[in-house]
C-alpha cells in the first residue's frame, strides 16, 4: 500500500474546505484508515461505524482485539447519535475540557457503532480533540472516528507525522501532517458512568483539575495496584517501550551513575533519560534530556520523542530519571512505568 502524506501548513478560518482535509475526509469515508494531528499525539482513524475500518486499525497496529478504541467526534451534537444518556458530571466537564485532552466514558447505544471499536463492551470512550485540523478533518467527514495512537502496538506513541512513518509506512492510506503535537501524551480517560468519576488513564487533564470542576473523583485502583483487576482492558497491556530494556531508577544521581557505569565495563551501550538540569552531570553513551523538571509540562511533551530518540541512535540498556507523581506527574510515570514494564531499581 502506497501511504499518502498530505502536509498542512495553513491552519486558517476555511480549514475544513482545504484540499488536504478534503482528500483525507474522503478516503475516511471509504472506510480506509487515515493518522491525524491531535494536541495529544497522532491517531490513527477510521470510520467507528464500519467493522471494515476498525479492522484496518487494529490491522495496522497489530494491537489486541481485546483493547477498545477511543472515538473522536466534531461536536456534542454527534453524542446523541451513539450514548444512552450524559450524565450531569459529564456535562460539566465537557463544558471545562472539551476540546480537549479528556476522553469521558459513557454507556453506548447497540447497534451504532462497530462493536469491534468497543471491544463488545457496553462503554465506549468519547473525546473531542483539540487541534484545529483533526476538528475540521472530523467535521469535513461527518463520521465518528475512532483513533488509537498511530504506532505500531507497544512503541512510542508518535508525536510527529515522521514517528507515524516510521511504523506505519505502507499499512495504512495516509497521514494528514499538521506538524509537532502538543501536549505529548495522551488524554486523560475518565468513566462517568457510576456516580463518582474514575480515572482510568491519566493524561493531559490532572485529577486535580477535575476535582475543581465536579468534586470527588477517584482513580482506578488498577493504576497503583499491579495486582488489581482493571477496569479498562488495554490497562493490562505493556505500552510505550523503546527498543533497548528500560529501567526505572528510584535513587540518587550517583546512585544512576553506578548502575551505567557498570553496564558499560560490561560493554553495553548505556542511554540515560534525565531533564535539561541534569543532562550535563551523567557519564554515558548517549545521555538524552527531556524537558526541564521544573515543568513537567514539558516533560511530558517531549517523552515519546525521548524515547524513539533512543532507538535511533541505538543503546543496549536505558536508565531514566524517576519522577514526581502530582500533577501531570502522574501521567509521565504511567506511562515510563508502562514503558518499562514495571522494571524499577531501588537505591
Amino acid at each position: 500500500m502506497n501511504t499518502k502524506v498530505w502536509k498542512v501548513d495553513n491552519f486558517g478560518d476555511n480549514l475544513i474546505n482545504n484540499p488536504q482535509i478534503v482528500d483525507a475526509a474522503h478516503f475516511l469515508q471509504e472506510n480506509e484508515v487515515v493518522a491525524l494531528p491531535t494536541e495529544t499525539v497522532y491517531g490513527l482513524g477510521g470510520n467507528a461505524e464500519s467493522d471494515t475500518a476498525v479492522e484496518k486499525i487494529f490491522a495496522a497496529k497489530g494491537r489486541p482485539s481485546d483493547n477498545p478504541l477511543i472515538i473522536h467526534i466534531a461536536n456534542r451534537e454527534q453524542l446523541l447519535g451513539f450514548v444512552r444518556e450524559i450524565p450531569e458530571n459529564a456535562v460539566m466537564l465537557m463544558d471545562k475540557f472539551w476540546p480537549g485532552p479528556l476522553t469521558i466514558i459513557f454507556k453506548k447505544k447497540e447497534g451504532i457503532l462497530s462493536d469491534k471499536a468497543t471491544a463488545g463492551l457496553d462503554t465506549v470512550g468519547v473525546r473531542m480533540p483539540d487541534h484545529p485540523v483533526a476538528l475540521a478533518l472530523l467535521e469535513k467527514c461527518g463520521l465518528p472516528i475512532a483513533a488509537p495512537s498511530a504506532n505500531s502496538s507497544g512503541k512510542p506513541s508518535p508525536t510527529h507525522a515522521e514517528h507515524v512513518m516510521e511504523d506505519l509506512n505502507g499499512k495504512i492510506a495516509g497521514v494528514l501532517d499538521g506538524g509537532p503535537t502538543g501536549v505529548g501524551v495522551e488524554s486523560t480517560v475518565v468513566d462517568c458512568t457510576e456516580g463518582v468519576p474514575v480515572i482510568l488513564r491519566p493524561g493531559g487533564v490532572t485529577k486535580e483539575q477535575l476535582e475543581n470542576v465536579v468534586g470527588e473523583v477517584r482513580i482506578d485502583p488498577a493504576l497503583v495496584d499491579e495486582a488489581s483487576q482493571p477496569k479498562s482492558p488495554g490497562m493490562k497491556y505493556k505500552h510505550y517501550a523503546p527498543n533497548a530494556p528500560l529501567f526505572l531508577v528510584a535513587g540518587g544521581m550517583g546512585f544512576l551513575q553506578g548502575l551505567a557505569d557498570e553496564k558499560r565495563r560490561e560493554g553495553l551501550r548505556v542511554g540515560v533519560l534525565t531533564t535539561e538540569e541534569n543532562a550535563a552531570k551523567y557519564d554515558a553513551d548517549i545521555v538524552v534530556s527531556c524537558g526541564r523538571r521544573s515543568e513537567l509540562e514539558t516533560v511530558a511533551a517531549d517523552l515519546y520523542d525521548t524515547l524513539r530518540r533512543f532507538n535511533s541512535v541505538g543503546v543496549d540498556i536505558i536508565f531514566s530519571e524517576m519522577f514526581p507523581s502530582d500533577g501531570v506527574g502522574h501521567a509521565i510515570m504511567n506511562r515510563l512505568l508502562k514503558a518499562a514494564g514495571n522494571k524499577v531499581i531501588s537505591e
